[in-house]
């Protein structure tokens, strides 16, 4: 992975290698943080960098500080704005991946999240597949347990419960599968390690509610409203049993990092006939041309980096 050349880091846009914290930092220490996945898309027609639902990003995000009783004067409109002149400094002419961060910025031992320093950061990379074998993955059912809502809430990305997504996927991936697939406590499909969950079985295009502590994902509620807008299927958000992966037509991830990344076998069990999917195949497609400014309809979720 390429590292960034600069970063947003206490107030201003400094080189990346200044961006340092101590090794006592809280969030470092307890998990006391939360970050925002964001990607750019380069269209090299019209020479433009596209920054993907960067509000509805930042809005996620500041609604994960009031989960970690933080407190920011950023507004939705200033991260954006910070996040472009950002990118126009690194200079970009290919697909990104953005990282801001928020974090208890203390050093000092002790479990709390009041009376702390709140800090934010922001730097950006080049970025590809998350899942190389994004039209074909195979996966498995994991053994761990996606966390509850009533322990660590998945609708904020607190850093601190990525430590399940890792046994998760590093567990899967040592086993031999790309990726794995989640249960709840009550025994129903959640989500992946770091991506959300769509199904087709019976012409329904099927994910699980935002109550079965599943991440409240961007990619995800773009890909329900490209569906309902583009796509001639029944759209359902319902539980799925475990067994229903292993009887559908079609099974793919959402997700910022994953995109749409389809699932072609479950527990080497085939998914439909092996192979994508026409929705999943389709969604990609819309998606592409989507985030790249390619589709009319779409502009509004869409961010223009440089001038013209």
């Amino acid at each position: 992975m390429t590292l960034p050349n600069y970063a947003y880091f206490r107030g201003k846009i400094v080189p990346y290698s200044e961006a340092k914290v101590g090794i006592l930092t809280h969030a470092l220490n307890y998990g006391t943080g939360a970050f925002a996945g964001m990607r750019g898309y380069w269209n090299a027609d019209e020479e433009q960098l596209y920054v993907f639902r960067p509000h509805d990003h930042f809005r996620r995000l500041l609604n994960s500080a009031k989960i970690l009783c933080m407190e920011f004067c950023d507004s939705v409109e200033s991260l954006t704005e910070t996040t472009k002149a950002l990118l126009r400094r690194e200079s970009f002419q290919e697909d990104v991946y953005i990282r801001p961060l928020i974090y208890k910025a203390d050093e000092m031992i002790g479990v709390k999240l009041h009376g702390l320093k709140d800090e934010l950061s922001i730097c950006a990379m080049p970025f590809g597949l998350y899942v190389a074998k994004d039209t074909n993955a195979h996966v498995t059912i994991s053994s761990w347990r996606r966390i509850d809502d009533n322990v660590i809430p998945a609708r904020g990305k607190i850093t601190g419960a990525y430590a399940n997504s890792a046994l998760i996927k590093t567990d899967a991936v040592r086993a031999g599968f790309d990726e794995a697939l989640v249960l709840t406590e009550a025994g129903h499909i959640s989500e992946g390690s770091a991506m959300n969950l769509f199904m087709v079985r019976d012409g329904k295009l099927v994910t699980p509610p935002l109550t079965e502590n599943v991440l409240e994902g961007i990619t995800r509620k773009s890909a329900l409203e490209i569906a309902a807008r583009e796509l001639d299927v029944t759209i359902e958000e319902r539980l799925i049993d475990r067994t229903e992966v292993y009887l559908c037509d079609e099974l793919f991830f959402t997700g910022t990092a994953a995109q749409i990344t389809a699932i072609t076998q479950v527990d080497h069990r085939p998914v439909g006939t092996g192979v994508m999917g026409p929705i999943a195949a389709r969604l990609r497609e819309l998606f592409n041309e989507v985030v790249r400014g390619k589709r009319k309809g779409y502009e509004d979720w869409i961010v223009p980096v440089y001038e013209k």
